[in-house]
């Protein structure tokens, strides 16, 4: 049993980049779609792909590099909120990723969004990520 899953899929696409990978499988939960979801919204990443084998399934994502330099699109993915010390931001204390550049990932009680979107719904929530 993992302790911490976000921070073991953040982990996984971490190293996949450092790896040079295209694709990294990563077993799915519903929180973990969402955060898939924005980053490919966001351009983070190339596709992703949900399977549903076993109880579990998977979330097979395709990292997303720049054709000529073979640049990652992330170049750095990390945890903020984690078990032992949750981070939340209300709506007056939202957090700037790169003083605007980058994104902060957020779980609200109207879904996961980034800070940007958060800041339009005035709403706060747990900073899950920083991404830039």
């Amino acid at each position: 049993m993992n302790t911490d899953p976000i921070a073991d899929y953040l982990t996984r696409v971490r190293n996949a980049i450092k790896a040079n990978h295209r694709v990294v499988e990563i077993p799915a939960s519903n929180l973990k779609k969402e955060i898939t979801k924005v980053l490919f919204e966001k351009g983070y990443i190339a596709n992703y792909k949900f399977e549903d084998n076993g109880p579990q399934g998977t979330i097979k994502v395709a990292l997303k590099y720049h054709p000529i330099t073979k640049i990652p699109a992330i170049r750095s993915i990390s945890r903020i909120s984690k078990p032992g010390l949750r981070k939340y931001a209300g709506m007056d204390t939202m957090p700037r990723v790169l003083n605007g550049l980058g994104i902060a990932i957020l779980s609200t009680s109207k879904g996961v969004m980034t800070d940007k979107e958060a800041r339009t719904q005035n709403v706060g929530g747990e900073v899950l990520c920083y991404v830039y």
